[in-house]
């Protein structure tokens, strides 16, 4: 049970907890009776010693680590819900003091979810700038088109040329050893994408196919990798394949293939039609997007860092997941990068801020504007979650609460309402 709650500095409260010697002897027992086919006491068959015999050979305390460890979780948790504080992350807890006669007092430091201000957000100025498309941009796109129906060709009469995909094996030795994570098989690189550290790509040009060649680079001073960082190393190459891109050339042919258009004036402005509506797809993302940076603004409140902190880990799980279906794993990723797991957490960091300034503000502004949305509005969000992930329904309902559920569709139509009294000015 809670005994004391005292706020010991900004968003940080400690709270006493305290656990009966009843309820501690109980869970005493448990343990007892969990663990005794395990113990052995001279003169008893196994699981036979009874438990006083136990705790005379091996020591009054011998079950207290067990006991504590079971009634730890849902002690702490009803002592929060009881203290009525909402945590950012898991409580720092100590056991104070154990004993069959005090039981078990407990003292947990909780950080807990700031309590911000935020100022009026209705009739936020922004400027909304539709940015014209340009014949540039439309032969740009038709480029790209163009290279998506090109055609990958052998080469065996020239050397490898920047731009070429080469199939390689590869080993890497530094001081003559090989070291982990630097050998392939029939590994495709594109030369020039710059895919591998500096050097690399650059010394595969001007071979041919069927060469065997070591290339001498060194890695990056600030290499993930501290053992390679810096260091010279040499990779042993064998050069399998080199292709070449051929694109189709720009005609009435082409688009007659690649398309549902006749001539390329007709595919012209198509893509211009299309580039026009993403312009002004974009432009409206800019204008949400100076809407919430305006938001943000508002905001006042110490918020603490480990929200912060857990936002860039949210972001780095979700990277680490994207790239499994890749087949390429974190570690992996940040060799080829060249960058370390601290230069990317550098990376997420203001991002992550924004996200977190964000969602408090959206929250208050939601209290303080009684936004509350309706059981039919939280029933239609559980579908959509539903169809989405193609799920069941009760399903969703298992791994979503509704309480969460609720919180994000008020956050939701805290949106549409601070957009929607937004002042729009066209550039």
């Amino acid at each position: 049970m809670l005994k004391s709650k005292n706020q010991i500095e900004t968003n940080k409260y400690e709270l006493e907890i305290e656990v009966s010697p009843e309820v501690f002897e109980d869970a005493c027992q448990k343990a007892y009776l969990k663990n005794k086919s395990k113990i052995n006491v001279p003169g008893f068959r196994p699981g036979k010693a009874p438990r006083k015999m136990i705790e005379t050979q091996y020591g009054e305390a011998v079950f207290y680590e067990e006991a504590v460890n079971s009634i730890y979780g849902e002690t702490v948790e009803e002592a929060v819900h009881e203290a009525e504080l909402i945590l950012v992350c898991p409580p720092e807890v100590e056991v104070t003091e154990v004993g069959k006669d005090v039981g078990v007092k407990f003292k947990a430091v909780c950080t807990v979810k700031p309590t911000v201000k935020v100022g009026d957000c209705k009739g936020i100025k922004v400027t909304k700038t539709v940015n014209a498309v340009t014949d540039e941009m439309v032969d740009h796109e038709i480029g790209h088109m163009r290279e998506r129906n090109s055609r990958s060709i052998n080469v065996d009469d020239r050397p490898a040329q920047e731009g070429d995909d080469v199939v390689i094996d590869f080993e890497g030795f530094k001081d003559g050893v090989a070291f982990e994570g630097g050998k392939a098989e029939k590994y495709t690189l594109k030369l020039g994408s710059g895919q591998f550290i500096p050097g690399f790509e650059e010394k595969v040009v001007g071979h041919n196919i069927g060469d065997e060649f070591d290339i001498d680079v060194t890695f990056p001073e600030d290499y993930q990798a501290k053992e390679l960082a810096g260091a010279p190393v040499v990779f042993k190459i064998k050069l399998h394949e080199i292709r070449k891109t051929e694109v189709p050339e720009l005609d009435d042919d082409f688009v007659k293939d690649a398309t549902d258009f006749e001539t390329v004036d007709e595919l012209k402005a198509d893509v211009r039609k299309h580039l026009e509506e993403h312009a002004e797809e974009h432009a409206e993302a800019d204008v949400e997007s100076a809407i919430m940076e305006a938001v943000i603004s508002k905001l006042e409140g110490e918020i603490p860092e480990v929200m912060y902190e857990n936002k860039v880990n949210e972001m780095i799980d979700d990277l680490s997941h994207r790239l499994s279906h890749q087949g390429v794993d974190l570690k992996m990723y940040l060799q080829f990068t060249g960058m370390t797991e601290e230069s990317l957490r550098t990376t997420y960091r203001e991002q992550a801020e924004k996200q977190v300034k964000l969602r408090l503000a959206l929250e208050q502004y939601a209290v303080d504007n009684k936004i509350e949305p309706t059981d039919e509005e939280i029933e239609e969000e559980y579908k959509k979650i539903a169809e989405q992930y193609n799920m069941p329904v009760d399903d969703v309902k298992k791994y979503i609460a509704a309480e969460d559920l609720k919180q994000d569709v008020a956050v939701s139509k805290a949106v549409d309402e601070i957009k929607a009294a937004a002042i729009i000015e066209n550039a």
